[in-house]
């Protein structure tokens, strides 16, 4: 969320600063009037057509809730059992909320706005996934680094259909997230949907890693400083140029920022950091309203303190990179120069801010579009890097469920998925067919010497789980879009 408004994509709680009260629409519609009925005959020709409006949306605004207030006192006093007030009124904001057909937009209980604070705190615990809504179930944006969600191997995309057994069909999302999440150290079972193959993966819930920002100098001689950016929360604007002066003291003469999973968040981080890298005056981003006026937002001491980066920089995008990390992109792209590496980022173009009642609930909506300095709406459409590095085709397999598939002369899903770990591993040389013939156990045989097991030609799960790592591995060795970033910098000349 912006200061506020935010672009945080809300759903698996990201930190948000709390957001200031907005005036609520009885406040506005009072307000109007007291103007109206103070030295009305001097003012009204002035106001003209405008105040004519505003009458005529007052009167449409009163019809409405005379209709709502009508429908809630019908259930009040005739339903055939006692109802709960609270419980009713709920339950009309959130068909309000709803009807707008917005994923981003959702009115939060006392339970849910405790767990968005503590999120704001980095003191939650869960999977450590951003999602959002996706039909009838909730899609991955991006598994967050070094949190469960990103070791058991989600990705950008899988949708998660049933939690612990239990479908969450039609339920909202946050109802599924609160699923999801749990104490520290509790398994939650998850049954994921990844191209159109189904499997179940048990995850143990673990606090949501504090620390946003990650860097390391690499390139040898080329002295390239590496650094991640993981969620864009709070302290991360902050953690992200102490990164940048630590790297400075160990000689970095070029740098790469990664962005890639980086499912977003704050708007006010985005702007303090990709102000660091853009010449005072410059467009970070727009923000336009319904009205249609947009709204820019340019670099200056406002929001970098004065603190500037003038080292030859790329940026790494993926799939899983999304608002505040697209508005951070977009910036250093067309207002910096600097190229972007990798695959086509997710596409949210979209600003959400925060209404906070007195009985401790909030209401989270969209207000407005950004734009890149370009003037550019990438909603749905993503940016597309300068150069295209794909991850290889076995980063996108999915989870095996259940080692006791992985049993000779058995057909399922789970062993056509461990044939292509099989060969992507380059042990396998036969049809991925699901079927788990001599040709699989002959490769499970050569896996096993390779990797000094007891050679049985059985999957146990000591087997499964050196597979699993080793091709966790070999991603990570192909990772052919940190290569390319990597040849850009160190051919990249510096001052």
């Amino acid at each position: 969320m912006p200061e506020k408004p935010t672009e945080q994509n809300p759903h698996l709680k990201q930190q948000q600063p709390r957001p200031k009260r907005r005036v609520g629409l009885w406040t506005y519609i009072i307000s109007i009037v007291v103007a109206l009925g103070v030295g009305v005959g001097g003012t009204y020709w002035f106001l003209g057509r405008a105040v004519t409006q505003q009458i005529a949306s007052m009167q449409q605004t009163n019809q409405a809730m005379k209709k709502v207030a009508a429908v809630y006192q019908t259930i009040s006093e005739n339903y055939y059992q006692p109802v709960n007030a609270n419980k009713l009124a709920n339950g009309a904001i959130n068909g309000m909320v709803n009807s707008l057909g917005d994923k981003f937009s959702e009115y939060m209980d006392k339970s849910e706005t405790q767990d968005l604070n503590d999120t704001i705190d980095s003191s939650f615990s869960g999977i450590g996934a951003q999602v959002q809504k996706a039909g009838s179930y909730v899609q991955i944006i991006s598994p967050i680094a070094g949190t469960p969600a990103k070791k058991a191997g989600l990705k950008p995309k899988d949708v998660i259909k049933a939690v612990n057994g239990k479908s969450i069909a039609g339920k909202t999302l946050t109802e599924a997230v609160n699923l999801m999440r749990g104490k520290i150290g509790t398994s939650v079972k998850l049954q994921v949907e990844r191209n159109g193959e189904t499997f179940n993966v048990t995850l143990k819930r673990a606090k949501i890693p504090v620390t946003t920002v990650d860097y390391k100098l690499v390139g040898g001689k080329q002295k390239i400083g590496y650094v991640t950016v993981s969620t864009f929360s709070t302290d991360t604007a902050k953690e992200f140029k102490a990164a940048l002066k630590a790297l400075d003291k160990q000689g970095a003469k070029k740098l790469v920022i990664d962005m890639r999973g980086n499912p977003g968040g704050l708007m006010t981080a985005a702007l303090k950091m990709a102000s660091m890298f853009l010449k005072n005056g410059k467009t970070i981003m727009q923000v336009q309203s319904r009205d249609g006026a947009a709204e820019k937002y340019v670099a200056g001491k406002k929001y970098d303190g004065g603190y500037k980066v003038t080292k030859p920089t790329t940026v790494m995008i993926d799939g899983g990179s999304a608002s505040a990390a697209e508005i951070f992109s977009a910036a250093l792209h067309q207002s910096a120069g600097v190229k972007l590496v990798g695959s086509k980022s997710y596409g949210k173009g979209t600003v959400q801010t925060v209404t906070s009642f007195n009985d401790k609930t909030e209401m989270k909506i969209t207000v407005a579009k950004w734009l890149t300095p370009n003037g550019d709406w990438i909603n749905k459409k993503g940016l597309t890097p300068d150069i295209v590095a794909n991850e290889p085709s076995y980063a996108s397999l999915t989870i095996v469920s259940k080692v006791s598939d992985l049993q000779a002369e058995k057909v399922n899903q789970n062993v056509k998925t461990f044939q292509q770990y099989l060969k992507a591993l380059g042990v396998f040389d036969g049809t991925v067919n699901g079927y788990f013939g001599d040709s699989t156990t002959a490769a499970v045989k050569k896996y096993q010497k390779q990797a000094k097991l007891t050679v049985t030609g059985k999957v146990d799960k000591q087997t499964l789980a050196k597979i699993e790592t080793a091709l966790a591995e070999k991603i990570s060795a192909h990772d052919r879009a940190y290569d390319a970033a990597i040849k850009l910098m160190s051919q990249t000349q510096t001052d």
